[in-house]
């Protein structure tokens, strides 16, 4: 669990720089890779956003106090309502985030964030190269894990860019021996050809309780100009025997809602505020504004291969686009060059704080997921990573 400070965390409210870089033509990049994986494909780094994909993952988490309150809620209907919400919640960030991507992280590359003020530490690792593959494992001192890979694929259809998910996340409840998994919808990158670029999540989130058998399934409506719909979901919470028991409401961007009676609604969650000037610093909100900083002492207890340390992304996050762009070519080759002496002396890329799992839920075609398999607190603790590879 994370560890008792002596002293709150400082952590800052800005970005060291603004929005860097000249708009490049994503539409120019995709026109020439139709029908590809783009995570296969170099991209200038004007085309980023200064996070990185492990840190992407646990944004997720920016509204775990979801999570705390269904740990605590003796029905288990009432404890799949406030998943249900925590799985929404995920996506109220991506509303300001549609004109750059992430940082495609290093094979190796890991990423932590101990959070005492919400009560959970993560860590977070690409665990694959090709396909790519993130893993990443969140725990809480309130009773809840979370696990999940992230196999995300994006193809360029056109006037549309789609993002699919096709990564399953688990969540245990300790105390209560819940065990739910979430599989997301699409997400759908629009107007690449004309107009004011967006997202838009579309499709069925899917929920389920491998405890109790109940279920939540709630469908992201696509936006309709003629109809003045937005960011609209609707679903239903079932019984083990598919008997729909609650009905949720609501839209992504804002806020998630149960009628609890008719014509009556009770607020789940609601979307925080942005910061001020959050346009100009790339939409991030003040929980993504922490996560690629380094706060006080924290160097002297990450490991080498933590995102914060990454040169290219730490530059660009500062506004030196150049530099960056020289960085982002050096690291890349140095990682090409890396695996190619590895491959002649027949090494196995070693994955450091995660291996694979038999899973009944996943939607891997093995059969199997990217779990936790432990370690990586205790050498924190002790400073000891043993041997570490120099990614840059």
């Amino acid at each position: 669990m994370p560890q008792s400070v002596d002293e709150p965390i400082v952590r800052r409210t800005l970005l060291p720089a603004p929005v860097s870089g000249e708009d490049i033509s994503l539409l120019s990049i995709l026109r020439k890779n139709v029908g590809k994986d783009l995570s296969t494909v170099a991209m200038p780094v004007s085309l980023n956003e200064p996070i990185n994909v492990l840190q992407r993952l646990c944004e997720e988490l920016e509204y775990s106090e979801l999570l705390d309150k269904a740990v605590t809620l003796s029905d288990s209907l009432d404890r799949l309502v406030y998943v249900a919400a925590f799985a929404v919640s995920g996506y109220a960030t991506t509303q300001w985030r549609a004109a750059r991507k992430p940082f495609n992280p290093l094979h190796g590359e890991t990423f932590e964030y101990v959070c005492p003020e919400k009560g959970f530490k993560f860590i977070s690792e690409k665990v694959s190269h090709y396909p790519p593959i993130m893993a990443c494992h969140a725990e809480s001192v309130n009773d809840w894990n979370l696990s999940m890979d992230s196999r995300a694929k994006t193809k360029f259809w056109g006037k549309s860019m789609e993002l699919m998910p096709n990564g399953t996340i688990h969540i245990h409840f300790t105390k209560t021996g819940d065990h739910y998994t979430i599989v997301k919808p699409s997400t759908w990158m629009r107007n690449l050809m004309a107009g004011t670029k967006y997202l838009e999540h579309t499709g069925e989130l899917k929920i389920v309780n491998h405890t109790t058998r109940e279920s939540c399934v709630l469908t992201f409506k696509e936006s309709s100009f003629f109809a003045g719909t937005k960011h609209e979901l609707v679903g239903h919470v079932m019984t083990a025997n598919g008997t729909k028991k609650r009905t949720l409401q609501g839209r992504w961007s804002e806020s998630l809602m149960e009628e609890v009676a008719p014509n009556k609604l009770e607020r789940l969650w609601k979307c925080n505020s942005p910061p001020p000037n959050h346009e100009k610093y790339y939409g991030f909100t003040e929980f993504t504004t922490h996560l690629n900083e380094i706060t006080k002492g924290l160097d002297k207890k990450l490991p080498k291969t933590d995102t914060r340390f990454r040169p290219d992304q730490s530059l660009f996050e500062r506004g030196k686009v150049e530099e960056a762009d020289q960085e982002k070519l050096r690291v890349e080759q140095r990682q090409r060059e890396l695996r190619k002496a590895m491959e002649s002396r027949g090494e196995q890329w070693q994955v450091r704080w995660f291996e694979k799992f038999e899973d009944p839920q996943t939607e891997d075609p093995e059969g199997q997921t990217w779990r936790y398999k432990g370690g990586y607190w205790e050498a924190r603790e002790t400073g000891d990573w043993g041997k570490e590879v120099e990614l840059w």
